[in-house]
């Protein structure tokens, strides 16, 4: 008797284990790890930053980061379709497999440690967005005691608190829509982050507020993808690589952010991070 359950167990494992090895990640839900074995990738991206991400009202994205995922797509011969990825949520979509690529993420080494990284493929710098009168904030240095914006998973306000040590006083959000709203009723006295998310908000509501282009931090904003899958990260870094030499990235720029007024970054190819 025992010997034949014994038998029966054996056949179950190796049914089992069967079933594993023709996928390449049995642990990760049954989804395949590397993207280059998919016709069509999911690109997570923003819905809610005008000129980087933005869910319009007829349920199509738009932005610099729609562009650039299409761009990198068709150069790694894939198709591609987007899912919205708010900043408290985007890591969540990866690890679950129901996105590919995240775009619009910091390049920062508590997210290195769980996530890999492509890219670097943009450079921009942390400034801040204040309403039109207001005059005594002119650098990061003035929000000391100030309130402002705390999007959840952005990492923004803690660039501000924690590496500048200024003790500005954060006040939660789940998305920047909430931060515009805030700001314009005098809830808070600040947005921060990258300037072109910045920028893009600013063109969104017809230029009511002010960019104070402080420009108080370089971020290395790159595209966050599950961890083992080098081929795919090189794969994109080529990509991306090939997005700066044809002017391709420059003409985006030029696209999204050439009215606003911001400076535009150096169209050199980024230093990328290397791929693990």
């Amino acid at each position: 008797m025992l010997g034949e359950w014994g038998s029966r167990m054996r056949r179950l494992m190796a049914l089992v284990l069967a079933g594993c090895l023709g996928l390449v990640a049995c642990g990760e839900g049954g989804r395949d790890t590397s993207m280059l074995a998919k016709a069509t990738l999911v690109a997570g991206v923003r819905p809610d930053l005008p000129g980087i991400g933005f869910r319009r009202a007829d349920g199509a994205f738009e932005g610099l980061d729609v562009d650039v995922a299409r761009y990198l797509a068709e150069r790694m011969g894939k198709k591609v379709r987007f899912a919205p990825a708010l900043a408290a949520d985007r890591e969540h979509l990866l690890r679950t497999g129901e996105v590919d690529m995240v775009l619009t993420f910091w390049l920062e080494p508590e997210w290195q440690q769980r996530l890999a990284f492509a890219g670097p493929y943009l450079l921009s710098y942390q400034d801040i967005l204040v309403r039109d009168d207001e005059r005594d904030v002119r650098d990061v240095r003035d929000l000391e005691g100030r309130k402002i914006c705390a999007v959840t998973g952005s990492g923004a306000a803690e660039a501000v608190v924690v590496e500048r040590q200024v003790a500005a006083v954060p006040v939660a959000a789940l998305s920047y829509n909430d931060c515009m709203t805030m700001l314009g009723d005098g809830r808070i006295d600040a947005v921060t982050t990258n300037d072109t998310i910045l920028a893009g908000l600013n063109t969104r509501h017809g230029g009511a507020f002010r960019l104070l282009n402080s420009r108080f931090g370089e971020r290395r904003t790159g595209i966050a993808i599950r961890k083992g899958d080098p081929d795919g990260c090189e794969a994109i870094n080529r990509a991306i690589t090939q997005m700066y030499q044809d002017g391709t990235m420059a003409a985006f720029m030029r696209k999204w952010f050439g009215s606003s007024g911001l400076k535009l970054s150096d169209v050199d190819v980024p230093q990328f991070e290397g791929c693990l």
